[in-house]
């Protein structure tokens, strides 16, 4: 089965932001009523697998081995199937 997982990495809370802050005083000079502005990024990846706990092994196990620094950040997968 072919499955999308939607991965999204954003610092934990206490971790400087900036680039969240840089967008957030660029916003404010725009004159937009913004408090602040934090930044995460999203991936989209695709791939094969035989069982939805098996795509949630290796979501989690590239989060942890990759995409994600344990140390200053947290992060959330969303699965679907896809045709």
């Amino acid at each position: 089965m072919r499955y999308r997982v939607k991965i999204e990495v954003s610092l934990k809370p206490g971790h400087s932001d900036p680039e969240g802050e840089t967008t957030a005083k660029s916003l404010k000079g725009l004159r937009y009523p913004v408090e602040t502005v934090k930044v995460s990024k999203v991936y989209e990846v695709f791939l094969h697998a035989k069982s939805l706990k098996e795509v949630q092994r290796h979501a989690d196990e590239m989060c942890r081995r990759l995409l994600a620094n344990p140390t200053k950040d947290n992060y959330r997968f969303n699965i679907e199937e896809v045709k």
